[in-house]
């Protein structure tokens, strides 16, 4: 598969959302062979499985509240927050209050495109 950058300016309007799991949906926002943006929207109680992956994540909590659990050590972090997440470190979260993660992974997440 090849990866070609999105456009230069992204309207969040223009893109659709795509269920994830019971209670979340995502929206990629942009991205490159080297970083990718993505939008996540959680109910209450939706719960992003403990799992890991190769790439390095930054997630910004735009609004809601979550229990974020980062390598067996957990948090309750509400908006305007960060966590960061090393290369294959076990991490997840749940929704505590309807929330918006903004997760930023270098490199990409291919397999958010297939």
């Amino acid at each position: 598969m090849e990866i070609t950058a999105t456009k230069t300016f992204i309207k969040d309007n223009d893109i659709e959302w795509e269920p994830v799991a019971e209670g979340m949906k995502r929206k990629i926002m942009a991205y490159d062979k080297s970083l990718m943006m993505v939008k996540v929207e959680f109910e209450t109680g939706g719960i992003g499985t403990v799992h890991q992956h190769p790439h390095v994540q930054i997630s910004h909590v735009e609004r809601g509240v979550f229990e974020v659990e980062i390598g067996g050590e957990k948090q309750i972090l509400k908006a305007g927050d960060v966590f960061y997440v090393p290369s294959n470190v076990l991490h997840g979260a749940v929704c505590l209050e309807s929330g918006v993660l903004i997760d930023i992974f270098s490199p990409m997440r291919e397999d958010f495109l297939k």
